[in-house]
């Protein structure tokens, strides 16, 4: 035996594998915009809820959701490891899907939208990034897997 407490015909240990962190590199935009989404989307629903709920439930609701799901990820990039980049990652398809079908809604008939939501013409009033922004995550998401 050694000094270190190991006989010497066995190989040394493997170091500890660190997890990959979300929120490090790329992943740190990702953070940001998702935090700026979530305060943006969250204090839209507020104010518009505040204004009179009843002129457009369906639009108002729907800023809510975003709000939520912007909030999750956030949370899940942050808090980083394996069960955070799969929830995320879930949320991020499930954010996409939300943008194409309000997306494609609203320009299919806009009559059921009086007021418009963060997700509005595939988020033409935040410069498309509500549809850009989960498709990043995604690619972020998977990339961090494979480290």
């Amino acid at each position: 035996m050694s000094d270190t407490g190991r006989r010497q015909d066995q190989p040394p240990a493997a170091p500890a594998k660190q997890p990959f962190e979300l929120g490090t590199g790329p992943g740190r935009v990702l953070v940001w915009f998702y935090g700026v989404f979530t305060v943006a989307a969250a204090s839209r629903s507020i104010v518009e809820v505040i204004r009179g709920f009843d002129r457009a439930p369906l639009a108002y609701s729907l800023s809510a959701v975003a709000a939520v799901v912007y909030g999750f990820i956030t949370y899940s990039l942050v808090r980083g490891g394996e069960r955070a980049r799969r929830a995320a990652l879930a949320c991020c398809a499930a954010e996409l899907l939300g943008v194409l079908v309000v997306g494609a809604w609203t320009l299919a008939e806009p009559s059921a939208f009086p007021d418009s939501t963060v997700w509005s013409d595939f988020g033409m009033g935040y410069l498309f990034i509500p549809v850009i922004l989960p498709v990043t995550g995604m690619i972020w998401l998977r990339r961090a897997r494979k480290r």
